[in-house]
């Protein structure tokens, strides 16, 4: 219902670039930069200033985001408070979820949720937790669900759960007999982490300062970019590494890996971050509570991710 033209324009104002906001609306740079220039036509006056290939807002493109900013939260609060008078709880949700959260958190939840709303349509983007983060600051996605912790003052946080991490190894590997193992102990053996803009990676590093360690104290043999490309050189014997205990269920159960407690133990937390706006479609708040309920039940039966989703679907129920 939104005027088209106003859409691209409050989307290239947020990104202040032509590409991203194609990007972001699934449209050619050429389609943007005419829907722009017919909004700039209706006008009659230059809404942004293009220099050195940047571009930024003029005073009249100040005045025309600020005011698009209220007509969409505005429209998105009539949209929402109309389902609300039929019950009906629907609408398209993107959701922005870090590399270990989609993999092995959603699948299942967003399944159940899924049963439970039909109406509603996920929209799913997977990156690291600094990408989400960018994504949920530029309005890119309505929620994201990260594994690290957010300092993003213009971000609102939700724990909604944590997770263990532990060092992972093949079963023959000498270290395999230690009931925990201390960071130092790692030194010496080759080691395989995630890439730069992971959550793990940030966690860990958090971890390893408050011990006076830092990644260099390690010998780094790879950096990758995902838990099940972690899982396959861990078990290929090319090096231990430090994981999400939720990622490795498959692997305990055939005994390809093995896990031990770090010590100190690690822990790290599972949130939700939104902007702080102030309205926000029902469906989030029917998507946050129906994952609070799973997290909950999840630490209350000490289940992996993917063992609780039909007892999380049960109590959102029953609490309806």
């Amino acid at each position: 219902m939104a005027d088209r033209r106003l859409q691209v324009f409050h989307t290239v104002a947020r990104l202040l670039s032509f590409t991203k906001a194609a990007d972001a609306l699934h449209m050619t740079q050429p389609a943007v930069t005419f829907q722009v220039r017919q909004l700039e036509e209706h006008f009659n006056v230059r809404l942004f200033d293009r220099t050195h290939n940047k571009i930024s807002l003029t005073p009249a493109g100040e005045v025309v985001y600020s005011h698009a900013e209220r007509i969409f939260e505005l429209y998105r609060e009539m949209e929402n408070n109309v389902r609300e008078l039929t019950e009906e709880i629907s609408g398209l949700l993107a959701i922005g979820a870090s590399t270990t959260v989609a993999e092995y958190m959603l699948p299942m939840l967003l399944g159940d949720f899924k049963l439970k709303y039909p109406n509603v349509t996920v929209r799913l983007k997977v990156s690291n937790t600094e990408n989400i983060v960018s994504m949920v600051e530029n309005h890119l996605v309505d929620l994201g669900i990260v594994e690290a912790n957010v300092s993003n003052q213009n971000i609102a946080v939700e724990i909604c759960g944590r997770d263990e991490l532990v060092v992972i190894m093949k079963p023959n590997h000498e270290l395999s007999k230690y009931s925990s193992i201390q960071p130092k102990d790692l030194c010496q053996y080759p080691y395989i982490c995630r890439e730069e803009g992971s959550g793990t990676l940030s966690v860990i590093l958090e971890y390893l300062s408050t011990l006076g360690m830092n990644l260099s104290d390690f010998q780094v043999v790879m950096e990758l970019g995902s838990p099940e490309s972690i899982k396959g050189a861990v078990e290929a014997g090319m090096g231990l590494s430090i994981v999400s205990k939720t990622t490795i269920q498959k692997e305990l159960r055939l005994r390809t890996l093995i896990a031990i407690p770090l010590f100190p133990t690690l822990f790290r937390p599972f949130s939700f971050i939104h902007q702080r706006l102030k309205f926000r479609m029902r469906a989030i708040d029917e998507l946050i509570e129906f994952s609070r309920q799973y997290c909950k039940n999840r630490v209350h039966k000490n289940l992996p991710f993917e063992e609780v989703s039909s007892i999380c679907e049960l109590s959102s129920k029953q609490k309806v």
